[in-house]
């Protein structure tokens, strides 16, 4: 395939900070390249490099002559008064479409990503759809490689499969910055980390998120014994050069070259291995009490539109509820409910006595010119944690944060920095119940397992709004699901929710009783694959490989004319042969019952 971008050795430095050096990348068309890494390791800042959006400050890009390319930015916001036709005619002005060329690109590019309204104001829309808007800003200029920064932040759960599917069957290249671990499972053909622990800053694997969760588990062990190894090497020479070598000769000053170098090597291999993580643990109160919050009969509406009716639920300690729904279906508003800052239609909510609610809000803002040392801690240099006084630096560091990062202003920091700044605010409130909208955007994916590992260690009770379908599944003890036309419903877990929405959207389409005779029925529709099913299909081909291969050495070992004289060996040997035949049809029903999944 054609490489369409060589970058070799590129760097960025910002003042006295190098976020990254020495990175190499090709990107080739047909890639779909899912970019990770820490808060604050230079993903956005790689992308708009290889974009053309910034330039490097060290080594080279370089593109394929014509090459056209598209970028489209974390946020995504447009001038109040211009509409989403204005947008995409001012796009296609700025690329040079033929004038004659224009309406019909228009209408086909809008309609793939799914505007009806051409001349509703593009700042008036709900996130999410700003975010399609944008998309399709980028994608009507045709591009031969598209750069996404973190295009699933504010996309609703219908938003991000409608993402996944143009992704894997787009004409183009792709780039994209993600934390959302089921996306990248579902669309990445390579995965690449960006990470100050490898030694050229990045590590680039063939295959999705499971795949390269395996090969950099495989990198790290293998870095780990080249570190032990080398410290073995580093202690003999220490010990040598502090004896002192008896001759200035030719050979011990190579070794004295060498033992530095060994050193340094070392050194390096120790700065760059040296992680941490942030420490994330919300505080519940003591409260006995089971019964925390109790919705009878709660009915919403705006204007002439009821979001829910007639909604019975109760919130005890220890539930773990998820909210699923299309953007407007009233997932905010039930948490607002619940906190008290809206009032039911109709219906009661009643609430424990001195109930303590912590409520992380997804339109959440840090004035972005205080200092972190400010936002961290507004009233001096000590916050209150857990009954005990804590030094703000202290408290920093439980969030990644250094002592030099303390004088800098909010602004200046990553959208994932920031995200964790109001995590720790929200820390320092003991809660009976934590509501959370949107707590994962911008987190990195590590520090989205420690908040993970947190909610569900919290003793208090969950109410959680996420389009990170991975944390629903691992933290939600039930889903809540909303079609936003009045009808609430109670599933398991995302995976039900999602056959129950697929289930509706199939019904819609049947034809009228008098016209089903006539058109053949739709193919049922198929499940896809949960995370841990994927991750177990991307392997079973090579497990039934292995397996068939273990098949065949028994067979052999069955037909030795040399064992048929030996009984003992000969029923070991058969038994061995069962097994594995056995195990070759089991992996083969398994490998049968994930393909028609996978479809």
């Amino acid at each position: 395939m054609s490489i369409l971008i060589n970058a070799q050795k590129i760097a960025k430095v910002f003042g006295a900070t190098t976020l990254f050096r020495d990175v190499s990348l090709t990107i080739s068309e047909g890639d779909r390249i899912g970019l990770i890494g820490p808060n604050g390791s230079g993903k956005s800042t790689l992308l708009k490099v290889l974009a053309g959006e910034m330039e490097s400050d060290d080594g080279n890009v370089t593109r394929r002559k014509r090459l056209r390319v598209s970028y489209v930015a974390q946020d995504s916001e447009f001038d109040y008064g211009r509409t989403i036709r204005q947008v995409i005619t001012e796009s296609m002005q700025g690329a040079q479409v033929p004038e004659a060329d224009r309406e019909g690109r228009l209408a086909e590019t809008l309609g793939r990503v799914g505007f009806q309204d051409f001349n509703a104001e593009a700042a008036a829309l709900s996130g999410g759809w700003r975010k399609r808007l944008a998309i399709a800003e980028a994608l009507v200029q045709q591009p031969d490689l598209l750069f996404l920064d973190e295009p699933t932040n504010h996309l609703d759960l219908a938003g991000i499969e409608w993402l996944e599917d143009f992704v894997r069957y787009a004409q183009l290249a792709c780039v994209i910055v993600s934390h959302d671990r089921y996306f990248l499972e579902n669309v990445a053909s390579r995965t690449a980390e960006l990470n100050r622990v490898y030694e050229n800053g990045l590590l680039l694997v063939e295959g999705n998120y499971s795949e390269f969760l395996v090969k950099k588990e495989e990198f790290l062990e293998a870095q780990t014994k080249r570190q032990e190894s080398l410290e073995n090497r580093v202690k003999t020479e220490i010990e040598w050069l502090r004896r002192g070598p008896k001759a200035r000769t030719t050979k011990s000053k190579a070794r004295t070259n060498k033992a530095n170098e060994l050193i340094g090597e070392l050194a390096d291999l120790n700065a760059r291995t040296r992680s941490a993580t942030a420490d994330i643990d919300f505080s519940a109160t003591e409260r006995r009490t089971k019964r925390l919050i109790e919705m009878e009969q709660v009915t919403f509406q705006y204007g002439e539109r009821t979001l829910f009716r007639d909604l019975d639920f109760l919130i005890t300690a220890g539930t773990r509820v998820g909210l699923v729904g299309p953007n407007g279906s009233g997932k905010t508003t039930i948490l607002r409910l619940l906190n008290d800052e809206l009032q039911p239609v109709s219906g009661e909510i009643k609430r424990a006595n001195a109930l303590r609610i912590v409520y992380f809000d997804q339109n959440r803002q840090l004035d972005p010119d205080i200092t972190l040392r400010r936002a961290l801690a507004p009233e001096g240099d000590s916050v209150v944690y857990q009954d005990r006084l804590i030094h703000v630096a202290s408290w920093a560091a439980r969030f990644l944060f250094d002592g030099q990062q303390l004088n800098q202003p909010v602004g200046s920091l990553s959208g994932g920095e920031r995200a964790r700044v109001l995590i720790a605010k929200l820390m320092l409130q003991p809660a009976d119940v934590l509501l959370l909208d949107e707590p994962t955007n911008d987190l990195d994916i590590p520090t989205l397992e420690i908040l993970e590992e947190s909610l569900l260690e919290f003793r208090g009770a969950l109410v959680l709004v996420t389009h990170d379908r991975y944390m629903l599944d691992r933290v939600s003890t039930v889903v809540l699901g909303l079609d936003g036309f009045g009808q609430v419903e109670r599933f398991a877990d995302y995976s039900q929710w999602d056959e129950w929405q697929r289930d509706k959207t199939e019904a819609s389409k049947v034809q009228p009783a008098a016209t089903k005779r006539e058109t053949a029925a739709p193919p049922p529709q198929k499940k896809k694959l949960s995370y841990m099913e994927a991750r177990e299909y991307s392997t079973i081909e090579q497990r039934i490989h292995e397996a068939e291969q273990r098949l065949k050495d028994a067979q052999s070992a069955y037909e030795d004319p040399t064992i048929s004289t030996n009984a003992e060996r000969l029923i070991t040997v058969q038994a061995e042969v069962e097994a594995a035949q056995g195990e070759v049809d089991a992996l083969i029903v398994r490998w049968t019952e994930l393909e028609e999944k996978q479809g």
